[in-house]
């Protein structure tokens, strides 16, 4: 086995054969995708449902179908992918250590690293919910593997706290293999999922979203038994008089995704509290030379078809900086949300290189809001949006150059 490459990937599923491609595309031939599971296209193959690439192939396909065009497409090009291997060491250096089965405990050096490695769930440990532990309790991404990969099935009635994606798509899925979904209970007072999977996944199939309750204890020894529901008040308190008790044998946890950087934090890379990814400019690159981040990793993403997208870049860029061996010279000028955004991606812009494309999301549900950058004081764009949600990804595209030396540049949100 060769120890080192001209790129690494850490990271098989969407975001990493995206990146590799895209790379293989610019000319880089000496390209190593690291991936942890079994085989290749990480979440997707247990996304069975459709929805995916209508951005990307102007179809529509299943999760597995994504997958596929890339994997196909990293085949043709001859493009490695060793699966069944843990990384589980980054260094500033891009020296990559890995470890697997067949290989054992050993290290790579890259000349450039494409972070891949998507999210994980909350798990139920990080809530706090009072009660007894007993069986039944998933996460929402455990009870979609377990169905669609394992052919199990996970309860017969069920409740699900949170109102994510995934936990809107397993309240459909539930629903379709026989078992009764109570109801669909949301801590905000705004769903936190796509609205046409609010509309496919709960409203055509009849399923309650109750916005403002959480779970206040799970019942049961051996095995659930049921939930107690309560609303809460604006401080996302149980409000005392409200609880409601529902029979279930199982509760299904959507309650947040969290990009997956352990390794990023090892490596000492800048790290966005808002985001919990890595810093980076728009051409993605983090604070280490040569070490670029896309995807899930970076920041949460609606829809897999942007995950391509910027996974592309990415590609793209880590070619480019293997070509010329060094960074951009150009003075990077913060990003910063401003009033209404919660967070940006990217963090800095530099002037070189055109328009750049920035990626956000807003802190609440706005109606009739205008969408504004600011470059050092001055306004560049100012777009009506009729309706705005923290579900849905918003993106705005400027050009950076005419921020001044040592400006400022600002999204936020306008009543006019």
């Amino acid at each position: 086995m060769k120890t080192a490459y001209d790129l690494v990937v850490i990271g098989g599923g969407p975001a990493g054969l995206a990146a590799a491609c895209a790379a293989h595309e610019a000319g880089v031939r000496d390209i190593l995708v690291l991936e942890r599971d079994d085989r290749p296209g990480g979440i997707l193959n247990q996304c069975i449902h459709n929805g995916f690439g209508l951005h990307t192939f102007r179809e529509e396909l299943t999760g597995p179908e994504y997958a596929a065009r890339y994997i196909e497409k990293a085949e043709a090009a001859g493009i490695p992918c060793l699966c069944g291997t843990m990384v589980i060491g980054l260094t500033t250096g891009r020296a990559v250590t890995a470890v697997s089965r067949e290989h054992g405990l050993f290290t790579l050096q890259a000349g450039a690293v494409v972070l891949a490695m998507g999210c994980r769930e909350r798990p139920r440990g990080a809530l706090n919910i009072p009660g007894t532990r007993p069986a039944g309790v998933y996460t929402a991404g455990t009870a979609q593997r377990l169905m669609n990969i394992e052919g199990l099935r996970v309860g017969r009635e069920a409740v699900i706290l949170g109102s994510g994606d995934i936990g809107l798509i397993m309240a459909r899925r539930m629903k379709l293999e026989g078992a009764e979904v109570r109801a669909v209970a949301e801590l905000m007072p705004y769903s936190g999922g796509l609205k046409r999977n609010i509309v496919q996944c709960l409203d055509d199939f009849g399923i309650p979203l109750l916005l403002s309750h959480t779970v206040v204890e799970v019942h049961g020894r051996q095995r659930v038994t049921g939930v107690t529901l309560a609303a809460v008040d604006a401080q996302s308190r149980p409000v005392p008089g409200s609880e409601k008790y529902i029979p279930c044998d199982t509760l299904l946890l959507s309650v947040g995704l969290l990009p997956e950087n352990e390794l990023s934090r090892a490596a000492g890379l800048d790290i966005d509290p808002a985001t919990g990814g890595p810093c980076v400019d728009q051409r993605l690159a983090t604070s280490a030379p040569g070490i670029f981040a896309c995807g899930n990793v970076l920041h949460v993403h609606d829809l897999v078809d942007y995950v391509s997208q910027e996974a592309a870049l990415a590609g793209q860029q880590a070619a480019a900086w293997l070509q010329a061996r060094q960074g951009d010279a150009a003075a990077a000028a913060p990003l910063r949300a401003g009033a209404g955004v919660r967070y940006t991606v990217p963090q800095a812009l530099r002037a070189a290189g055109g328009p750049v494309t920035v990626r956000f999301r807003v802190d609440g549900v706005y109606r009739d809001r205008f969408v504004s950058v600011y470059l050092g004081g001055t306004r560049v764009v100012h777009r009506r949006r009729r309706i705005l949600t923290p579900g849905e990804m918003e993106q705005v595209s400027f050009d950076p150059a005419a921020c001044p030396a040592g400006g400022e540049i600002t999204v936020c949100l306008e009543v006019e």
